[in-house]
């Protein structure tokens, strides 16, 4: 049977009483929701909760009411506080059973380790007899397909391994099938150096003038301000070539602060400029710690223009592999324009790469003077023909420092190989 809607809406809900104290990051249900928006569905609510029966009941009951689609991740394992099977046993009215297929997964999964199943790990192949169980070849919890009053409800392991595996075998191939909705389509625009509020005005003749149909959304991030514009039609094709003629538009406007027109990490817009041209690149970082190194080795293929980095933190390695000059840090500090010069030079010779970025700075929260408060940072990018560096003054905690170091140094290289 396939539905088709005007609108179909979904409920993200995440179980585990690690997620409610903050001890675990929610990851699931960010990347759930861009599978399903990718396929029209909106995600209008998503809630975290522990594993407490009466919350689990009162969620199922509260978000089946107002979604057409209930996502549930978490609870699924073998200790006694993973309870969500039960409790949806409980709310279906069903009767645990045992599942053939996902049983012989269990024992061949203990087998080939050598290690004993216990009757808690048999148990992680019992269902609910009212559910379609979608069998999971990464983990040994099964997924679980209840309907009831014409709303999907899906149960999987708040593994995320184990959940995407479920969703891109069985669970959005199911939904494709049983939905049809209309197309979602977005455009997004990265740009760097201007605030929100001062892109917005920019923008206001142009956001004025959006059809209804048309929505665009600030969404800062660390050291850049995506733009996306979303639209919704009756096909994908006709409502992209719509949408494309007001990206334009925005794309003219902000021409001179533009980073990229697609929402792609900086590492891979770095990576994609360098990868057309044939050009390499390495790192020379103190600051950021090798930070810079992991969001560029985070791009599948980035070993084809990146070569590797030298994390300089302390002065006597910037001396002794990079050859930083005592009399430079001495006469200037760590944290200045002469040794990020060096640093960078150093580097360039050691790495024999095209390119280099070097960073150092004073992240936080201590290690500020009054010359060279908490946020200072020196960046140089560029050849051995030609280096350029610059100073910023963030003011941000020292994470969030790190990150938009890392952030600008890539970027600046961006812009000089423009």
């Amino acid at each position: 049977m396939t539905i088709q809607a005007d609108k179909v809406v979904a409920t993200i809900i995440t179980i585990g009483d690690e997620l409610l104290i903050g001890q675990t990051i929610d990851t699931n249900s960010a990347w759930m929701a861009q599978q399903l928006n990718a396929m029209g569905i909106w995600v209008h609510r998503r809630v975290a909760i522990g594993d407490v029966r009466e919350a689990i009941l009162d969620a199922l009951e509260k978000e089946g009411a107002v979604s057409d689609i209930v996502l549930i991740t978490g609870g699924l394992g073998p200790t006694a506080d993973d309870i969500t099977k039960p409790v949806l046993c409980e709310y279906f009215g069903g009767t645990l059973v045992r599942d053939e297929i996902t049983y012989r997964q269990v024992m061949e999964f203990f087998e080939s380790r050598g290690l004993p199943a216990l009757k808690r790990n048999e148990d992680q192949a019992l269902v609910p007899d009212v559910a379609s169980v979608l069998h999971n070849t990464r983990g040994t919890a099964p997924g679980m397909w209840f309907e009831r009053d014409g709303k999907i409800y899906v149960s999987m392991p708040g593994v995320p391994h184990e959940m995407k595996g479920l969703m891109i075998d069985h669970v959005l191939p199911r939904l494709q099938e049983y939905f049809q909705t209309p197309a979602v389509v977005h455009q997004t625009l990265l740009t760097s150096g201007m605030g929100e509020s001062f892109v917005a005005e920019r923008l206001t003749n142009f956001e004025s003038a959006l059809p209804s149909h048309i929505k665009l959304a600030y969404l800062p991030s660390y050291g850049l301000l995506k733009l996306r514009l979303t639209s919704s039609g009756p096909d994908k094709l006709s409502t992209a070539a719509a949408l494309s003629i007001y990206f334009h538009q925005i794309k003219e406007i902000l021409a001179d602060i533009t980073v990229y027109d697609q929402d792609l990490p900086m590492g891979e817009v770095l990576g994609t400029l360098l990868k057309e041209k044939g050009k390499t690149v390495a790192t020379a970082e103190s600051c950021t710690g090798g930070f810079i190194a992991h969001n560029i080795t985070l791009i599948p293929g980035s070993s084809a223009w990146y070569k590797g980095s030298i994390v300089s933190y302390a002065n006597e390695i910037k001396n002794s592999l990079l050859g930083v000059k005592q009399e430079t840090l001495q006469a200037n500090g760590a944290v200045s324009e002469a040794v990020v010069r060096e640093m960078a030079h150093g580097a360039l010779a050691q790495l024999k790469t095209d390119y280099i970025i070097a960073v150092s700075g004073i992240m936080g929260p201590d290690g500020g003077t009054p010359e060279k408060p908490v946020g200072t940072v020196w960046i140089a990018v560029g050849s051995a023909k030609e280096l350029v560096t610059m100073k910023y003054h963030l003011r941000y905690d020292r994470l969030s420092n790190i990150q938009i170091t890392a952030t600008y140094a890539m970027n600046e290289l961006r812009k000089l190989i423009v």
